[in-house]
């Protein structure tokens, strides 16, 4: 297992500034949008948000729930209220800086054996902050990716910013490269014998995924300006293959039948905007064909653009945006194809169990020897 080091602390601290700064952020957008009569895109703005944290906080709860129901059931009541203002994810933040400053800086003199093993406070630091990067995940692919869709599509549409917008844009960008690379880096910590997630491999990552997800993003705001109604209808048909494909696979990510098929709803609308293993098995068919069938869309969009407002075509807003999209996204390919060929894992943990009847559930001593993200070792 590789350690948590100072480097990931304050990596880790800094991943809670742009967390705290982007809800900011958000809520004054929204109040801008207000203010200017734009009430539409400030409701969507909060929307986003509100939809967002409420999943956060019942996912977080869980967790709690499922990892302290047989040693902590009395902290549980203030853990449920905290979830309920919508603050959980703020004790999952604590927690983390508590154990990652014991692991990444000080000598632990407790008299518990247990606690005093470094590989305890290792695993224990690793595991906390596997959860928040999951939870950043969910929240990255439920808020942060659809305002940054609604904020470039008004960009396009009306081409006036203020600063405000701007810095929305900034850090929706933010929250999407840290959510992305920080995810992959904690599903590295646990493998055996596998190298530190290094920067190189982080870039590459990094623009893989920024790219692929910035020329669909803006793919679909080229659709939204020929039809709003279109571009929705586009959005909920790739949500049910995405759901659909998650209900063939089985998954065992939850203990109860209707945490996990809210789990799959979720990961049906992140399918919509990248690739996501779920069971941890080799990607390399279904990735291909993900991405396959995102370039033959892209490339559709395009031309059913230009067939449905041609008089656009000599316009300076197309001509950019389709550049970008096109540039982004096989820029984004090769990214894909260099960071899987040169910095994949190639070492990693078991999978976890399932049974076909799961749509059933793992017994709880699966889970925890498995832990909750074995799946993903191999995204």
């Amino acid at each position: 297992m590789m350690k948590f080091t100072k480097q990931n602390f304050i990596f880790l601290a800094g991943g809670i500034i742009v967390y705290v700064v982007d809800i900011g952020v958000d809520f004054s957008v929204a109040c801008k949008y207000f203010c200017q009569g734009h009430y539409c895109w400030g409701a969507l703005i909060l929307c986003f948000r509100g939809l967002s944290s409420l999943i956060i906080q019942i996912f977080s709860y869980e967790w709690f729930k499922n990892d302290w129901e047989c040693t902590d059931t009395g902290k549980l009541k203030w853990i449920f209220l905290v979830h309920l203002f919508q603050c959980g994810i703020f004790i999952r933040f604590w927690f983390a800086l508590k154990y990652g400053c014991q692991a990444a800086f000080k000598q632990t003199n407790s008299k518990d054996a247990s606690e005093t093993d470094p590989p305890f406070i290792q695993r224990q630091v690793v595991d906390v902050v596997t959860d928040i990067n999951m939870l950043r995940v969910f929240k990255t692919f439920l808020e942060t990716t659809p305002q940054l869709f609604v904020q470039i599509f008004i960009l396009i549409e009306h081409g006036k910013f203020n600063f405000c917008q701007y810095a929305a844009i900034f850090m929706s960008f933010c929250g999407i490269s840290i959510s992305t690379v920080d995810y992959q880096t904690s599903l590295r910590k646990p493998l055996p014998d596998k190298d530190e997630f290094r920067l190189l491999p982080k870039l590459v990552y990094l623009f893989y995924k920024l790219l692929t997800i910035t020329s669909w993003i803006l793919s679909i705001s080229l659709i939204a300006l020929v039809s709003i109604r279109s571009s929705v209808s586009l959005l909920i048909f790739l949500w049910i293959c995405g759901f659909t494909w998650t209900l063939k696979q089985h998954t065992t990510f939850c203990k109860s039948k209707k945490m996990e098929y809210l789990y799959r709803t979720v990961v049906g609308i992140i399918l919509i905007y990248t690739f996501f293993n779920i069971r941890g098995s080799k990607t390399k068919a279904c990735i291909s064909m993900y991405y396959a069938i995102h370039t033959v869309v892209t490339v559709g969009i395009l031309f059913v653009y230009m067939f449905w407002k041609p008089s656009v075509i000599k316009e300076i807003h197309f001509t950019v945006v389709s550049i970008l999209t096109v540039l982004s996204l096989v820029l984004g390919i090769i990214f894909l194809v260099v960071y899987y060929k040169h910095f994949h894992p190639t070492i990693y943990c078991r999978p976890q169990a399932y049974s076909d009847e799961a749509d059933g559930e793992a017994g709880p001593k699966e889970r925890v020897e498995t832990g909750r993200f074995q799946n993903f070792i191999m995204q």
